[in-house]
């Protein structure tokens, strides 16, 4: 092993160096920008404008404004001078702006549509999320309450001690009359003074 480490040792010359390794991207860095070469735009920046746009285009207030332009357009190049006049009858530049126009309101108001669409797809998600929350609350609240009622059912109310103190009271008044002392209701307590020894067994 020692003369073959010693060949190989000198068979590399004295100012090489080892191969370089790949390079490999690192993960403790971040990338660099890419070069591109579209312009870069926000879908949602676009979304939102073209919402405003689809709006305007529904008012009624774009119609009058169209009405006014294209009556001023025909106008113009009806009753104004020969060297004034830019779109001679049949109008042709008129007919391709309005085509122009069309062409550009159409997919405007198909992505505003969309976008509103999306919207109410998240909406309705979270509306059926919420139902099911408060379906399950309600549920639970339902338990709860035939719970109570369950163990209201086996408590004593008022009425029902009061009751069974009256026909206490007139089952003593019933023997204490067999017994034949009158109608005046004396509880042992009352009749007879209390000894020592009841009130240490009371205690």
């Amino acid at each position: 092993m020692g003369p073959e480490r010693d060949s190989t040792r000198e068979r590399t010359p004295v100012g090489a160096t080892a191969a370089p390794r790949p390079r490999t991207p690192r993960l403790d860095q971040p990338r660099p920008p890419r070069r591109l070469i579209l312009p870069e735009w926000d879908p949602e920046a676009f979304g939102r404008l073209s919402e405003r746009i689809a709006r305007f285009l529904g008012t009624g207030r774009f119609i009058v404004w169209m009405t006014f332009v294209i009556i001023l357009w025909v106008g113009w190049n009806v009753f104004a001078p020969a060297v004034l006049r830019f779109d001679n009858y049949p109008f042709i530049f008129l007919t391709l702006m309005l085509s122009l126009q069309a062409s550009y309101a159409a997919p405007l108001i198909l992505l505003a549509q969309n976008r509103q669409d999306d919207r109410d797809r998240v909406n309705l998600e979270q509306d059926r999320k919420q139902n099911e929350r408060s379906i399950a609350d309600t549920e639970y609240l339902t338990r709860e309450i035939a719970a109570l009622r369950t163990g209201l059912g086996e408590v004593a109310t008022r009425d029902w001690i009061r009751s069974e103190l009256q026909d206490l009271v007139r089952e003593v008044e019933e023997r204490r009359r067999s017994d034949g002392h009158g109608s005046h209701v004396v509880f042992p307590a009352e009749r007879t003074e209390r000894t020592p020894g009841r009130d240490a067994d009371d205690r």
